[in-house]
């Protein structure tokens, strides 16, 4: 009983990352109640294979498709190990071409060779979730995705920002990681691509990518400028991209020492107990939470 009691303890510590990690979770946005709980290394992961296909201009079937997969294959974990040579999030096989071992353990390079034999899938949009996985896949069991679907349209609901204020996470960092606003800016510029620094009205190529704060504002705090991918267009695209980065920064607040993330009149506080995202006292009207604006993005130091 001893033993079956730890090998049980071992299992959970090996899908959940770890016992007392700091948590994450996230709500639906139609107001059913269905959540799902994670941890903060899941919840990076989850956010750069969100990032890359959103950089791509992919549909949010393809992220969901993504999501899926990964969940199948790695529980969202970056794994040195697998059956065979397989590595990484995708379970990527070097010796079938997917990359060099130290390519596909790069998140968001293995996201994007996904991406890439998705989109080759015809009318991968159409098919069930577990299909168009196993299209790419061929996974020795194809009926495995469907049961990640739900979860996996959860995340992508929040990682794209369809879904407002529906991600949280505790946020506690961890002794070791790499902090500070050039991490945060290292790390956007890794999975969205350079523009997502670039001011509006700032051509690609033109000028910096990388904006410091100007004199007299607080060092501590990246301000993104919601343009570029989806937010270029109508308020509601531009207020889906703002929701897309500030979720982002709450997913990476861990491993990035974020302490405080704030867009359209809601603020997100590492450490909350409740860890919801709370009015900021300006604009408590529910529009505001669709209101186009910078994302602020404060970290610890």
């Amino acid at each position: 009983m001893v033993l079956l009691a730890v090998a049980g303890y071992l299992a959970v510590q090996y899908v959940t990352g770890g016992a007392g990690a700091p948590g994450c979770k996230v709500a639906s946005g139609t107001g059913d109640r269905t959540t799902y709980e994670f941890t903060p290394e899941q919840a990076v992961n989850a956010a750069t294979i969100t990032a890359v296909g959103t950089a791509r201009k992919l549909p949010d079937r393809a992220v969901t498709i993504a999501l899926a997969t990964a969940l199948q294959e790695s529980a969202l974990r970056n794994l040195d190990h697998g059956d065979k040579d397989s590595l990484g999030l995708f379970q990527q096989r070097p010796s079938w071409g997917w990359g060099t071992p130290e390519e596909i353990m790069d998140p968001a390079y293995a996201a994007g060779e996904f991406y890439d034999h998705l989109v080759k899938v015809p009318d991968y949009q159409e098919l069930p979730l577990t299909v168009a996985a196993q299209r790419v896949q061929r996974s020795g069991f194809p009926d495995a995705y469907a049961k990640h679907e739900p979860d996996a349209e959860l995340l992508a609901a929040a990682l794209t920002g369809r879904s407002a204020a529906t991600l949280t996470c505790d946020g506690r960092p961890g002794a070791t990681q790499e902090k500070g606003p050039d991490a945060v800016r290292a790390a956007l510029v890794r999975d969205f691509g350079h523009d997502v620094l670039r001011p509006a009205g700032t051509e690609a190529g033109a000028g910096s990518a990388s904006p410091r704060p100007a004199a007299g504002s607080d060092e501590r705090t990246v301000t993104l400028p919601v343009t570029g991918g989806t937010g270029s267009g109508s308020a509601e695209e531009r207020g889906r991209r703002g929701w897309q980065l500030a979720h982002w920064a709450v997913a990476n607040a861990s491993s990035l020492h974020i302490q405080r993330v704030t867009y359209a009149g809601r603020e997100w506080t590492a450490g909350n107990t409740d860890s919801k995202w709370n009015p900021t006292g300006t604009a408590g009207a529910k529009g505001a939470e669709r209101a186009a604006g910078a994302v602020r993005i404060t970290s610890n130091r």
